[in-house]
Formats: structure tokens, C-alpha cells, sequence
């Protein structure tokens, strides 16, 4: 697999193996998808962009047992995990190397696009656009105007800024549908301090 910037090849690399040590429960992720799924209707199929184990996709499986998955990650690792739990599809490959036309009613997208080059930014926020048939789900750390911050001792590996306002910007027909934010003392389901957006194409049916 060739790599495009030093962030895949971060993630590819141990550091992104022991990313996956530290995260494997997708409990508190059903209450927020909860959330989620109910402002949506008919959501029949979901991708999501840098799944990992599929922690994400999990909590989708036990609120909609019927759902069609796909995962694209670019960790080795991550994806022979999600292959042992065979409710998905996996692609094991960087997002910058997604290139399939499938639309999905909804595409996804957690604590990544805060690990993107920021160059690479348009090129995520198109495959996201492109891939979804009405919704864009995004949760990330927010910050107004970006921000490069030191992860875990290491420069440039997480940036911080409006993802969804920019994709609001950048594409029309996208409606801000709702938002909320997580808390890391949330009393039962904690997760990391991050905003999450869901967004709506507009006429998603002729889409």
C-alpha cells in the first residue's frame, strides 16, 4: 500500500496497533447512534471511513440488525479484527485509495478527519459527499479556526477545526439535520470531548 502523507503511514505503523489495544468497547457508542437514528428514516445501508475494529458499526449492527455495512480502514491490523466479526464489508485500504461509486444512505465518519492532512481535506469531505445517498454523520474534536495540537508526543498527527461547517460551505444541498457533543465524564457512556454533526442532503431522493 503507498501512502500519500505522513499520517497514513502513521496509522499503519504500531502506533495505529495500539491504537486498537486501547479501544474496544462499543458500548458507549449505542447511545449516541441511538441519537442519531432517530432523526433519520429508512437506513438500510452504512459506510464508514477509518472504522477501525468497527466499533462504530457495531452499535449501528444492535440498533438496526438489518443494516448493510462497509468499513474502509487503512490499518492491517484493525481490519483482520472486523473480518473476524463478519457482519461488514472490509476494505482494507487508505481513503485517499477509495474509489468506488456505491451510494450508502448514510456515510460516516469519527475521530479521522482530525488525523487528515489538512491539504487533504476536500478529497475526504468529496468521498464522504459522494458516498452518501442523504446522510453525512461526523463526529470530531471542534475548534473554530484550525489548529495543529501534539498527539500523544507526536507533531502534526491531529488538527482540530469546523469540519461540518466546512462541508456545509463546500456543498449546498447539505442541511444541518442536528449536533450534540460528548463528554469524557459522562456518568454512564463517556467517550472523548467531541461535537458530532449529522447532515442531510437536500432533494436526497433525486441524489
Amino acid at each position: 500500500m503507498s501512502f500519500e502523507t505522513e499520517q497514513e503511514e502513521f496509522w499503519t505503523s504500531d502506533f495505529g496497533d495500539r491504537y486498537i489495544e486501547r479501544n474496544q468497547d462499543f458500548i458507549a457508542n449505542i447511545p449516541l447512534f441511538s441519537k442519531v437514528i432517530q432523526r433519520t428514516t429508512d437506513v438500510g445501508s452504512a459506510i464508514e471511513f477509518g472504522c477501525n475494529i468497527g466499533l462504530n458499526l457495531q452499535a449501528l449492527k444492535v440498533l438496526l440488525p438489518e443494516i448493510e455495512l462497509t468499513g474502509v480502514e487503512i490499518n492491517e491490523s484493525a481490519c483482520k479484527f472486523l473480518k473476524e466479526w463478519n457482519k461488514c464489508r472490509v476494505i482494507n485500504k487508505s481513503i485517499f485509495e477509495y474509489d468506488e461509486s456505491t451510494k450508502y444512505d448514510l456515510s460516516i465518519i469519527k475521530g479521522v478527519l482530525i488525523h487528515i492532512n489538512p491539504n487533504k481535506l476536500d478529497h475526504v469531505y468529496e468521498t464522504l459527499y459522494s458516498s452518501s445517498k442523504r446522510y453525512i454523520f461526523i463526529a470530531e474534536y471542534y475548534n473554530p479556526f484550525p489548529v495543529s495540537i501534539v498527539y500523544r508526543g507526536h507533531s502534526d498527527r491531529l488538527f482540530k477545526r469546523d469540519f461540518a461547517g466546512e462541508m456545509l460551505d463546500k456543498y449546498k444541498k447539505l442541511d444541518l439535520i442536528d449536533y450534540g457533543f460528548l463528554y469524557h465524564r459522562d456518568n454512564y457512556f463517556a467517550q472523548d470531548d467531541i461535537n458530532w454533526f449529522l447532515l442531510e442532503k437536500k432533494k436526497w431522493i433525486s441524489v
